[in-house]
């Protein structure tokens, strides 16, 4: 297999959100990406620039960024193509590798709003070089720009950064540096199951992972036991509530539950809207300890105090 490893700029409405196209939001300008085979050596590359046909004119503070104007577009190739050709230079067998989680997310938006999304069909599984240089370097959860991993890693500067095809090399430098990669793909779900049958169960060393298919009214998700159920990540047997669902956010809800053989299990849902209006659930089990459990009391304790407040403010009034 071979890792893919790439990098999108993109423009934006000059005008901001009065001249915005609400179905394409960033337009991608540029793809670079080089291709890393099983020992993560680079075998090969790859640079196409876009001509733009959303927005005409560069962002002020995309210029400034990329220092690129509309005029070096001029002679680019149009998206449709130039995703083409990516994704018949990828080859066979390959995933991706980018640095953070939006550059998979874009690529998608773009190719829906050129109706040819059925060329990557997803979920798309990556590998996000962001998350795996914080899990190999960091506390995992902490998220630094390029160039600082870059310069942390002592990696020779042999390029500007913020272009794509160098931005793609550097994030191929960092991922070299990390190991063990299979253990902590990241999982993009812009184009969700839709039905039961396409649900998604991963099970991973650090946690489960469950994407539930479509629900046209939100207030459903909850009431499925398939998303309510917690399992432990280990044995897969049903853990004993400790602490039941709770709403932290009108998006994301928390548990806390018991393996008697492997521990605590924090169970996490966050309810995605679709662009058509549905809704799914994503839902994370992974182990804590006795103090992130009690952590998480406390926090549905002032919830609960919040609520009745409010309810006794309102009966005040």
């Amino acid at each position: 297999m071979n890792y893919i490893v790439f990098d999108l700029e993109w423009n934006q409405s000059p005008q901001g959100k009065k001249t915005r196209n609400d179905r394409l939001t960033f337009e991608i300008i540029e793809i670079g990406a080089v291709k890393l085979n099983e020992e993560k050596e680079i075998i090969d590359s790859f640079h196409r620039l876009i001509k733009p046909q959303v927005y005409k004119w560069i962002h002020d503070s995309i210029h400034e960024v990329i220092h690129v104007n509309y005029k070096d577009l001029t002679g680019g190739m149009l998206f449709p193509q130039a995703v083409r050709e990516f994704l018949q230079w990828c080859g066979e067998d390959w995933c991706f590798c980018t640095w953070g989680n939006q550059d998979v997310l874009e690529l998608q938006k773009n190719m829906k709003f050129y109706k040819i999304l059925d060329c990557l069909p997803g979920p798309v599984t990556y590998y996000d070089v962001q998350k795996l240089y914080s899990i190999r370097y960091d506390d995992g959860k902490n998220r630094i720009a390029l160039e600082s991993a870059v310069d942390a890693l002592k990696i020779k500067k042999k390029y500007d950064f913020h272009r794509a095809l160098s931005d793609a090399l550097y994030t191929a430098e960092v991922l070299r540096c990390v190991e063990n990669i299979q253990d902590h793909p990241s999982l993009d779900v812009y184009q969700n199951p839709k039905k039961k049958k396409e649900e998604i169960y991963l099970s991973l060393p650090d946690y489960d992972k469950y994407v539930s298919r479509e629900f046209e009214v939100r207030e459903k998700i909850m009431k499925d036991r398939e998303v309510t159920s917690t399992r432990c990540p280990i044995c897969h047997k049903p853990a004993r509530r400790k602490i039941y669902w709770f709403m932290n956010n009108p998006r994301v809800y928390y548990s806390v539950s018991r393996c008697e053989k492997h521990g605590l299990i924090q169970g996490k849902i966050r309810i995605c809207k679709t662009e058509d209006e549905k809704y799914f659930a994503v839902k994370t089990l992974r182990f804590i300890d006795e103090k992130e459990a009690e952590e998480l009391r406390e926090r549905r304790e002032l919830l609960r105090s919040r609520k009745q407040l409010k309810r006794k403010v309102r009966k005040e009034i």
